[in-house]
């Protein structure tokens, strides 16, 4: 199953387009499961709103793709989660900016996940910088995500928004057996994210080949048996 767990509607703040055509553009690329994923600040009190919104489009463009009701948290305080609020409705969540000095989650991000319920992603994030940057031990760090049910993203980006800039580590990992092997090992599952903001800059074909990629590699993605 082909997979993009990283994309943005008008809901987020630096999104512009309907859902329903962000659905079609996937549908046209090959996508077979899609995850919807704006912003908890641009979504902010339109929950609701968003959530039957999805369920729509996951209703009316049945049998031709799988949509999932996804959101990206941001931990800087800026954006952060309001206390309390509650994101068990979602399918799953998307978390960003987990390497930042001033994030309100960092290294605690399975304790974070086990406070949210969902399955929850590591967005487009150096993790073995990370690891190291921090001190870990990478076997043992890449099993407690996996067994909090945290996965981590191939951010396969490149478009005008972001200045058509690549993710480094995602070639890194493409390139390093060893990378791979403790990921398999682990049991870490790995998504695959084009985060796109403009359906005009929407490039499936990098999406198809990391999952294509992943697959060779046997290491499995999230909802996926």
């Amino acid at each position: 199953m082909i997979q993009d767990l990283h994309s943005h509607t008008r809901y987020s703040n630096c999104g512009r387009d309907e859902s329903a055509l962000v659905v079609e553009t996937a549908i046209r690329g090959g996508i077979e499961l899609l995850g919807v994923s704006d912003h908890n600040y641009g979504i902010g009190d339109r929950k609701a709103r968003y959530l039957a919104e999805l369920d729509a489009l996951r209703a009316r463009y049945a049998g031709k793709i799988r949509i999932l009701r996804g959101i990206e948290i941001a931990t800087i305080p800026a954006h952060f989660l309001k206390p309390g609020e509650d994101l068990s409705a979602f399918d799953y969540c998307l978390v960003e900016h987990l390497d930042d000095p001033t994030s309100m989650v960092g290294a605690r991000i399975c304790a974070f996940a086990d406070t949210l319920g969902i399955p929850t992603g590591i967005a487009h994030t150096d993790l073995f910088g990370w690891m190291n940057a921090m001190g870990v031990k990478p076997e043992e760090f890449l099993r407690a995500l996996a067994a909090h049910g945290v996965f981590w993203e191939m951010n396969v980006n490149y478009d005008s928004i972001h200045g058509y800039r690549e993710h480094a580590y995602v070639k890194a990992f493409m390139e390093s057996s060893e990378q791979q092997r403790m990921v398999r090992d682990a049991g870490l599952r790995v998504s695959v994210g084009f985060d796109g903001h403009r359906v005009e800059d929407y490039l499936p074909g990098r999406v198809v080949d990391t999952n294509r990629f992943l697959e060779a590699a046997r290491i499995p993605r999230p909802f996926e048996e």
